[in-house]
């Protein structure tokens, strides 16, 4: 599996997706930093909720093969910038988590507009308590870069 840092604003469910995609039940704790999980790095949202706080996590993504922006459906603003994934030389891809408490369609695809905002892709759209797409993010997470389907940047060969 790549070593993944996760970055997104406090609550969206960085933390809740990485104990789902190791196998891990749910256990809910506030991020206070920078905490490393076999093959994740969880970033505190505050990281991406300060602007001077950035520069954190771009020297953090350094351990980290692929970088993962997090959006959670139901939620009106993002601090994750435009044009964000360009700050980074390696590859950017979006979580849309929550899905299960998106209230319809909409909701989702505003997360995804975010991401994709963001420069994010290729977008998983997930849920760490009913495993929705958990499948497809782990998949992406364990090819190696020759297998990757860029066609369109949203389904990855299997």
């Amino acid at each position: 599996m790549k070593d993944t840092i996760l970055m997104g604003m406090s609550a969206c469910g960085k933390t809740t997706l990485i104990q789902a995609l190791q196998g891990e039940s749910p256990r809910y704790a506030k991020t206070q930093t920078v905490e490393r999980h076999l093959h994740f790095i969880d970033t505190p949202g505050e990281y991406i909720e300060r602007r001077y706080l950035y520069r954190a996590l771009i020297v953090t993504a350094a351990d980290a093969e692929v970088i993962g922006l997090v959006q959670d459906v139901g939620r009106e603003s993002s601090w994750i910038p435009p044009a964000f994934a360009t700050t980074f030389d390696k590859p950017v891809f979006g979580v849309v988590a929550k899905c299960d408490l998106a209230a319809d369609e909409a909701d989702v695809e505003h997360a995804r507009r975010a991401l994709e905002r963001a420069g994010a892709d290729p977008i998983f759209v997930v849920s760490a308590l009913d495993y929705t797409g958990l499948d497809a993010l782990r998949a992406y997470l364990d090819m190696d870069e020759d297998d990757e389907d860029d066609s369109d940047g949203t389904e990855v060969a299997a």
